[in-house]
């Protein structure tokens, strides 16, 4: 029976059980206003898609009349310009991670927020989803699930490591990772497998059904039966690791599907669109380490990348007790500056859980009930954690970011809680938070959605003011003579911002030069934490192979994420983390030196075309604003290249560091026999210290400043070329349009009511 409130509490303790809490009603105007706001959305879009297909069609109608050089060319330009405006916005992905160790709940939270209970697989006393699984929503009735598997090369590059760490010559004493090396190869080819050699287990056939496609797709027409068919193929390996000879029936078909599970490289599913999420929203379940295979870890650090939100997942007692979240933020915290990342939140799972008794006696409070003590609990465990990430925040990230200065930034929620029935739970649906977290990212998703929809119709019109005014570019050499008078402005303009983009690294260079100086003092230790982890657990040489197998970097689900190169590296970014990210923060609402530099470029580009107005344009103030609006465009393409770039800059310290120890790597690798622990300690710790005396640190500095280098002139490359093409569409002459130009002043007339709307609901 559910307890009642504080005000209903006295007398006999015993009787607190008894006394019903009264429910809060759920407040539904915020979600229902949202899902207008939602609804307006789409209409809109769907006015702007049907607006741009029907002028680009106007517009091809009309090229077979062109046969001027350049003009056939410019009005393709301007066509294909508007067909690239991106109607379909909303149903551009926005990913959100969930980000946690196994058995957190991640699977459980999911389900709740998609308000489908069961459909991933769950388990109350183990870990369940084995793999990154993507669930998002379309049109379509059917349920699908495409199970994606490691092609034939990437499982033999696989299976030689697995081999060579199931190494029978070895000790026989068991533990966890050689236990699961074992189970993938057993699961594959057969028991006893793991006893083969390589090029025995190449020859033979495995005994699980492989589809030539490599993808498993199953279209159901309910959740559940999409939920029975996927879920044994994605379930973690402790539930496929089961003996098999005493089962039959179901129970034998189930491990038989169960036994692909080393195959399996990531999941997607789709489900029909319902209003719970907004379509477009992809949530992906990423597992808290990582993973053994190359190509899953890869595709691990791609999805983090790639996520706009993440929610870094741990149940509540390990919040309470361990400090495996606080690494798991660190790993979210990297997606800010070398990904898509814009916001990160804590998420508590199975807050409900909490011991009545023993609360009322830590707190001295005998009277209180369960569901008041769960409230204040909960609220004093997000006051504290919060002041915890925010200060990590403050540490590592630019002051502007709104991440840094947001008020939610714990949540604490209770998926077994939403389940239950009114009369049979403790807490109000509101109060586990699910509906929060809903609110949340429709909220994300809406201003995301509405400011690329504003900034696509304001594109749209300055094109149709251009195309309407084009029939007064004529007298071709006077045209040129504008064209190259521009040109020369703005190469100049590009080589002045190739100069301030060398001037926006320098802040990088000085904590770069100290943090390689700091690595150079510290990597001993970083050596030491990383080899000396065997105490208390048996075959920890069989951990540390396949570190070095996998050059440097392995998931371990005894040790969590072991990564040495990144653990050399750590003292480098503790110093350029806060200067990284100040230049390279190119997202909305940032400040960031690097788009600063490229804002002030555009404003000196756009002040220099306003001057040629008054000298060159007089004629054409149409000309003019679509100029302005190219150059936005041109510089916003550039930002997308920083994005693009920004990842493989942060990474380089890591990859120099690591490819100067491959070598290492390797010959640790190989090593057999007795002691061949210590000696692989030796084997890298030697190794190791042979790179720093020759440079390595060095190297990786050098390599951060190349990249940084690379990323100057790609960006000085790229506006060369766009704007080249823009003079020469603008100062084209259009003879042959004087009077042939299709009319699109109703188009023209309906964007900017669409913009309108648009600016009148963003800024209410």
């Amino acid at each position: 029976m559910a307890e009642g409130s504080s005000r209903q509490c006295g007398g006999n303790d015993d009787k607190l059980e008894e006394i019903p809490k009264k429910k809060c009603k759920r407040d539904h105007t915020s979600e229902d206003g949202e899902q207008e706001n939602l609804k307006n959305c789409k209409r809109l879009q769907s006015d702007l898609k049907a607006i741009l297909e029907k002028s680009s069609q106007k517009l091809s109608q009309f090229l077979p009349l062109l046969s001027q050089p350049g003009a056939r060319e410019g009005i393709l330009y301007l066509r294909n310009r508007l067909k690239s405006l991106k109607p379909d916005i909303l149903m551009d992905p926005i990913y959100i991670g969930l980000f946690g160790s196994t058995g957190t709940g991640k699977s459980t939270l999911l389900n709740a927020i998609i308000d489908k209970n069961f459909f991933l697989p769950v388990s109350g006393s183990s870990s369940c989803t084995s793999c990154v699984v993507q669930i998002n929503t379309s049109r379509s009735k059917q349920h699908e699930a495409k199970i994606h598997l490691l092609t034939d090369e990437e499982w033999r590059d696989e299976l030689r490591s697995l081999v060579a760490l199931v190494d029978p010559g070895e000790d026989s004493e068991d533990n966890s990772e050689r236990s699961e090396v074992a189970s993938k190869i057993s699961a594959i080819y057969g028991r006893g497998a793991e006893t083969r050699s390589y090029e025995e287990l190449c020859k033979m056939k495995p005994i699980v059904s492989i589809p030539p496609s490599r993808c498993i797709i199953f279209r159901e027409a309910t959740a559940k039966e999409l939920s029975d068919k996927m879920c044994p193929y994605i379930r973690s390996p402790t539930c496929a690791r089961g003996e098999t000879e005493e089962e039959d029936g179901e129970r034998e078909e189930e491990d038989r599907k169960m036994r692909i599970w080393p195959l399996i490289k990531n999941v997607e599913v789709t489900l029909p669109y319902s209003q719970v999420i907004p379509e477009g929203v992809v949530f992906v379940d990423i597992p808290g380490t990582g993973d053994f295979n190359s190509k899953r870890d890869e595709m691990w650090k791609e999805n983090i990348n790639k996520c706009s939100v993440i929610w870094v997942v741990n149940s509540f007692q390990r919040i309470l007790g361990e400090k495996i979240h606080e690494m798991l933020l660190r790993e979210g915290m990297k997606a800010f500056q070398s990904g898509m990342c814009r916001d990160i939140s804590l998420v508590a799972t199975k807050s409900d859980d909490l011991n009545l008794d023993e609360y009322r006696w830590e707190k001295k409070k005998k009277n209180i009930n369960k569901h008041d003590a769960i409230l204040e609990r909960n609220e004093a465990v997000k006051q504290e954690k919060s002041r915890m990430i925010k200060k990590k925040l403050e540490a590592k990230l630019p002051k502007d970011l709104e991440v840094v200065h947001k008020a939610d930034l714990v949540y604490t929620v209770s998926a077994r809680e939403y389940w239950n029935k009114e009369e049979e739970a403790v807490l109000s649906k509101e109060e586990t938070e699910i509906p929060k977290l809903r609110d949340y990212i429709r909220k994300f998703y809406i201003k995301q959605k509405r400011n690329v929809l504003m900034d696509r119709t304001m594109e749209a019109i300055t094109i149709f003011s251009l195309i309407g005014s084009l029939q007064a570019n004529k007298h071709a050499q006077y045209q040129l003579a504008k064209r190259n008078h521009l040109r020369e402005i703005i190469v100049q303009k590009i080589a002045d911002l190739g100069k301030d983009i060398s001037k926006c690294f320098l802040p990088i260079e000085q904590p770069l030069k100290e943090g390689v100086e700091e690595a150079k003092k510290s990597y001993k230790a970083a050596i030491r934490t990383i080899l000396n982890r065997n105490q208390g657990y048996q075959g920890y040489h069989r951990t540390l192979r396949a570190v070095c197998l996998k050059k440097g970097v392995y998931a371990s689900r005894t040790f969590y994420r072991i990564d040495v190169n990144s653990s050399l590296a750590q003292p480098i970014y503790e110093k350029i983390d806060m200067n990284f990210g100040n230049v390279f923060r190119i997202q909305m609402g940032t400040c960031s030196t690097l788009k600063t530099c490229l804002d002030a470029f555009k404003g000196a580009v756009q002040q220099k075309l306003q001057e040629a107005q008054i000298k060159l344009m007089a004629d054409n103030e149409h000309k003019l604003a679509f100029l302005k609006q190219e150059t936005d465009f041109i510089v916003s393409e550039a930002e997308k290249l920083v994005l693009q770039r920004k990842a493989n800059i942060y990474q380089s310290l890591v990859a120099s560091i690591q490819n100067d120890l491959l070598l290492c790597y390797e010959e640790a690798a190989a090593v057999r026999g007795q002691q061949a622990y210590q000696k692989m300690q030796t084997i890298l710790s030697n190794g190791i210290m042979k790179a720093v005396e020759s440079g390595m640190f060095e190297r990786a500095e050098n390599s951060m400043k190349e990249h940084l280098q690379g990323m100057k002139d790609g960006i000085t490359r790229k506006l060369e070329e766009d704007f080249s093409n823009m003079l020469s569409l603008a100062f084209c002459p259009w003879d042959q349009l004087d009077g042939k130009l299709p009319d699109l002043r109703n188009e023209f007339l309906n964007i900017s009511f669409i913009h309108k709307t648009l600016k009148s609901a963003s800024m209410s």
